[in-house]
């Protein structure tokens, strides 16, 4: 049984403001049953940033409160404190945070009387693609899910949304690299990948924290699903033009990782190639299933590229 009530106010707290936590956070204050406060550094709050300020006057403008806490620097205690005066806590700070941080921040969540937790799992299937493999922070993301499984305290929801969209059109990423007209296959022309626009996992997020049928599981959510040689297609089409097609095959990735094992970059693009956990079929995702509409490739390609 769930002890949250939907129906009732939640009081929610969300762990940073960064691109994913700021479209949470937008989408959690348009909701009347929904109480947000967002934890922020405090260098974050006393800052001298335009950037940053602008980013607190928006918070503000929403009707957020501020809490100050530190995930890299507090401790587990001093963390578990802060949490406890929440129904619903929401991780939206991702690998940056640094080695450790992500069960730092579960063993806080389940030290504290918070009643249910979100980490950040905004990413790919953990499980499918166990541990050991290219990406060594995917281990610790496994950690946080045998802690949250192994005990009945604490309800926890994990929201499985694939890759960034934008993510695929980085530069330093090589993907689709519009500079040098070329788009590259991380594995083979059909190996796949899900991806989803940080907007769309916001709005996903404040529906699926507020479906009572939802504990203790992972959701999948999906803006789009395809192959590499259907994003080649895309690009080609949308933008008119003939890109070079270069595939990346996973010993070459593999091989490319091992002369710089420390460069992230790298570690993501091996995993990605291995195409295991990094794509489920969209026709099967919470949002399909509601008929949700969310962002396809080509949908973005549209709007930022255009």
């Amino acid at each position: 049984m769930n002890p949250l009530n939907p129906a009732k106010t939640e009081n929610i707290l969300v762990l940073g403001a960064g691109e994913l936590g700021m479209a949470v956070l937008r989408e959690l204050a348009a909701r009347p049953e929904a109480r947000v406060t967002v934890m922020l550094r405090p260098s974050a709050i006393d800052t001298t940033s335009a950037h940053k300020r602008q980013t607190l006057e928006e918070l503000d403008t929403l009707g957020i409160k501020v809490l100050p806490g530190d995930a890299v620097n507090d401790s587990i205690e001093q963390l578990a404190a802060r949490f406890s005066g929440f129904d619903t806590l929401i991780s939206c700070l991702g690998f940056v945070a640094g080695s450790g941080t992500q069960v730092k921040l579960a063993r806080a969540a389940l030290q504290s009387e918070v009643k249910r937790y979100v980490p950040w799992q905004f990413g790919v299937d953990y499980d499918v693609i166990g541990r050991g493999s290219p990406q060594d922070l995917f281990d610790e993301q496994l950690d946080v899910r045998q802690l949250l499984r192994a005990q009945s305290r604490l309800q926890w929801l994990i929201i499985s949304t694939g890759m960034f969209t934008s993510f695929l059109f980085e530069p330093a990423f090589g993907v689709v690299d519009l500079a040098q007209n070329t788009v590259r296959a991380l594995g083979s022309w059909n190996t796949a990948v899900t991806v989803t626009t940080p907007e769309d996992i916001g709005r996903l997020t404040a529906v699926i924290l507020f479906d009572p049928a939802l504990v203790n599981q992972v959701v999948y959510v999906t803006g789009d699903t395809l192959i590499y040689g259907q994003l080649a297609d895309t690009v080609d089409r949308l933008l008119n033009r003939t890109v070079e097609r270069v595939e990346w095959t996973v010993p070459a990735l593999m091989a490319d990782l091992a002369a710089a094992p420390d460069d992230p970059t790298r570690k993501y693009r091996a995993v990605f190639a291995e195409g295991k956990g990094v794509a489920w079929d969209k026709a099967q995702s919470y949002n399909a299933e509601r008929q949700i509409e969310t962002t396809t490739v080509a949908e973005w390609i549209e709007r930022h590229l255009l």
